[in-house]
């Protein structure tokens, strides 16, 4: 008879807890239950986003291999515009920025190369983007916007690039004080006899010498 009491009295106290919060567990239980299958829908979303941008991309490759710049451009746009979330994305708008760029299109390549600084997930992607994007500042002649991409410090492996960059654009000002001091940290960050050590000390011998300072 104790036994019995004692499973009687543990029931009651069950069926007590459960008047009191069988409401929450069982909306907990439906909360986790539509958070995986969210989880679940989502994962299946993304995976249908990335084949469609996948195979995007492949007509792109092969438009790029073809010759077909603007049809390259145009296809980088569409991946961008509508799949912006897979990593094909970002791949596309270099190639397009590319296309663009030996098309003569400046302005398709900047267009490409800012989609890129405003929605790339890594930071050395940004960096190179901004690099690129110099470059075509730099022919375009805007030389202010060009500087002002390159006074942002980049990661470490692209500190000599910016500073090569900036020699160009310094260059290209008629500033070549300012340019000898960017192509010499350049040249400190280049590895000694690379091909692209010898580049830089081309450019820097091209400046000539240092105009003496006057002495009063």
């Amino acid at each position: 008879m104790a036994y019995n009491l004692e499973e009687q009295e543990q029931i009651a106290a069950i069926q007590s807890w459960w008047k009191q919060y069988g409401n929450l567990v069982v909306i907990a239980a439906t909360a986790a239950l539509l958070t995986i299958a969210a989880f679940q829908g989502w994962r299946t979303y993304r995976g249908t986003q990335t084949a469609a941008a996948l195979a995007l991309y492949e007509q792109l490759d092969g438009a790029r291999r073809d010759g077909e710049q603007k049809k390259v451009i145009d296809i980088a746009r569409e991946i961008g515009n509508r799949y912006g979330a897979t990593p094909y994305a970002v791949l596309a708008a270099f190639a397009g920025a590319s296309a663009a760029f030996a098309s003569g299109d400046l302005a398709a390549a900047g267009e490409r190369l800012r989609w890129v600084i405003d929605n790339a997930r890594e930071e050395e992607t940004r960096d190179l983007a901004r690099l690129r994007l110099a470059g075509v500042l730099l022919d375009e002649k805007k030389h202010a916007e060009a500087l002002a991409l390159m006074e942002r410090k980049p990661v470490e492996s692209m500190t000599g690039l910016y500073a090569e960059m900036r020699g160009d654009i310094l260059t290209a000002d008629g500033r070549p004080a300012d340019a000898r001091g960017a192509y010499q940290l350049a040249l400190d960050r280049s590895e000694p006899g690379s091909t692209y050590r010898a580049t830089i000390q081309l450019k820097l011998d091209a400046l000539g010498e240092p105009a003496p300072v006057a002495v009063k």
